[in-house]
């Protein structure tokens, strides 16, 4: 049965209406828009073609069409068979919401503005999985948020509330007709908003963000774009590869890696490529599938990536990857072609250098290139499995634990990967905060795989079924591992954003070249697996003209040496011993 979403809209809501429409479009989901004044009940489809609308609307149009719907329920074919749940949305008029909660509620439920900072929200542990991997958190939403909300005061009715703290509620499920009803007491969220901050918060944009996508996601299972499955890793900035790097111990990292079970990836420095201790080599050598080697800029010099120079840019990418394959071949170490930025700081210009320097993604915690501003990114951009704005080259975005688990559930919610940060201090307690972060993570409703941070790369896009034996995929990094999960062969319909085709040089399935074609945007190629079958799809584009060529000074070479030399005291010596004596003071 096809799942498909009605949007009534109104008069009086028009702008929220749209930030609807665009909410169902970014996840995919099909759908009809219908004006209230012009509304019909659904009626039956025909045999073979049967439709589950899903109607959303905002709760004053909704007002509108509840005698038609209350008459339409009467019918064996109306209402009640046609429609699978309804999403209502506030237009900004308490009133008229508690008026259309009260009528399907059959009781008065009265809505106040503003809640108190000190109480906890609770997410419900709905058994229909409604708000997936947030269900049964505890959060404390910022406080603007609260101070500026509309809320539901339920009194002590037996409302069921899936977002709530005491008896004050944001997001109510009710029955209209033997029909779930979700009410959520904020307005939606503008997808289409500029985003202000370095990344989004959802304690920012609780109320008006979690009970839409949230519904989306329960509602449209089928039809919306979702992940095929929860990647995750941990990743550690700086560290070389001896046995002690600041707080990091790696072979009691690796004990504490298999009992609470994670993975790491170590953000490599290419400057430090000569300078490893054997013995954690090996151990990374025969632990592939906890520990990993990703990219950390070159030098690791502030901002050696944020500058607009191409031609320094492309020197500085070239002598990271040569520096890595130097590295590999020197240990037998494997790395992935993921960079990480230094201090985060990249340029717009950066991103097509590294694309066409060979690498497969970016993993970073900023968003916004340098200088602050020149790209303007909307929360749609960072919503996404990556963020594409940048030369159609992937950032997948990474959180410190200081951002909560919270962010993390929401971006696993979004279809995004579980990406976490930390620097070697994080571990000042024997790694006691961390595996207590990890084993929340763990908790969560939705079931983590940990794997190396280039194969969370190659897992993480988003697709949605076409057909009974066709799916569509929408590919982020520049590979990709596709499994056919069904009991039966399917064809795979793969695009990926690209705006310059001629940038492509072949495409391949492993060692089989695949024809392909661009369209609207994106270069579209197919592949067929059998049950159980899997691939690695690879995009490898021309290198750029120029040798990348840039020297640098004796100056420079003299600055950088120190840099590191220094921060590595500072990480070894320095910054444990004023952790031991802030012990001892305390």
């Amino acid at each position: 049965m096809l799942e498909k979403a009605l949007l009534l809209t109104g008069d009086h809501s028009l702008a929220d209406d749209r930030r609807a429409g665009r909410l169902l479009e970014f996840f995919g989901v099909p759908y009809q828009r219908q004006s209230v004044t012009d509304f019909r009940p659904p009626e039956s489809s025909p045999a073979g073609k049967d439709t589950s609308y899903r109607l959303v609307c905002a709760a004053q149009t909704f007002a509108r069409v509840m005698g038609d719907l209350q008459d339409a329920s009467h019918h064996l074919n109306g209402f009640t068979r046609q429609i699978h749940s309804v999403f209502l949305y506030s237009h900004g008029d308490p009133v008229v919401l508690a008026n259309v909660v009260g009528q399907l509620y059959g009781t008065t439920i009265s809505i106040r503005r503003g809640a108190g900072s000190d109480i906890q929200w609770r997410i419900a542990n709905d058994p229909d999985s409604m708000c997936g991997a947030m269900r049964d958190l505890r959060i404390h939403p910022s406080a603007i948020t609260l101070r500026s909300g509309d809320f539901f005061h339920t009194d002590g009715s037996s409302v069921t509330s899936l977002i709530a703290a005491g008896n004050k509620a944001a997001f109510l499920k009710l029955t209209f007709n033997g029909v779930p009803v979700f009410v959520s007491s904020e307005r939606l969220i503008d997808i289409d908003a500029d985003l202000a901050t370095p990344n989004f918060d959802v304690r920012d944009h609780f109320f008006s963000a979690v009970p839409a996508v949230s519904y989306i996601r329960w509602a449209f299972a089928h039809s919306a774009w979702r992940a095929p499955e929860a990647s995750a890793c941990l990743v550690i900035d700086d560290p070389l590869l001896k046995a002690r790097y600041g707080f990091v111990r790696f072979r009691e990292l690796l004990a504490l890696m298999k009992q609470h079970r994670f993975s790491t990836s170590i953000a490599f420095i290419p400057w430090n490529w000569r300078r490893n201790d054997r013995g954690v080599v090996k151990l990374f050598r025969d632990n592939p599938g906890s520990y990993s080697l990703c990219i950390h800029g070159c030098d690791h010099t502030r901002g050696e990536f944020g500058t607009s120079n191409r031609q320094r840019l492309r020197a500085v990418a070239t002598k990271a990857a040569r520096r890595m394959s130097l590295h590999e071949r020197r240990t037998g170490l494997a790395h992935d072609r993921v960079m990480v930025f230094p201090q985060g700081v990249f340029s717009a210009e950066a991103i097509p250098e590294l694309k066409r320097a060979s690498f497969h993604a970016v993993v970073n915690t900023e968003v916004h290139s340098n200088p602050p501003g020149e790209c303007k990114l909307r929360i749609s951009d960072v919503w996404d499995v990556a963020v594409m704005s940048y030369g159609d080259f992937p950032i997948y975005t990474r959180r410190y634990p200081a951002q909560g688990v919270e962010n993390l559930a929401f971006d696993l919610l979004l279809g995004k990967p579980c990406l976490v940060v930390i620097h070697h201090d994080f571990c000042r307690d024997g790694c006691g905060q961390l595996v207590r972060f990890i084993d929340q993570l763990n908790a969560l409703k939705a079931p983590l795989t940990w794997r190396p941070l280039g194969d969370v790369v190659r897992h993480s896009y988003r697709q949605k079924e076409l057909s009974p034996d066709s799916v569509e995929i929408e590919m982020y990094g520049a590979e990709l591992r596709v499994k056919n999960r069904s009991d039966q062969r399917k064809r795979f319909i793969i695009r990926r954003r690209e705006s310059e085709p001629t940038t492509v040089k072949e495409i391949r399935a492993e060692s089989d070249q695949i024809a392909w074609n661009f369209s609207k945007g994106h270069v579209v190629f197919e592949i067929e697996l059998n049950p159980g079958e899997s691939r690695t799809v690879s995009i490898k584009f021309h290198d750029l003209s120029g040798n990348g060529q840039y020297s640098e000074t004796i100056g420079y070479k003299v600055k950088t040496l120190l840099r590191r030399y220094l921060s590595e005291a500072r990480d070894n010596y320095v910054v444990p011993t004023k952790s031991r004596l802030a012990g001892f003071v305390k």
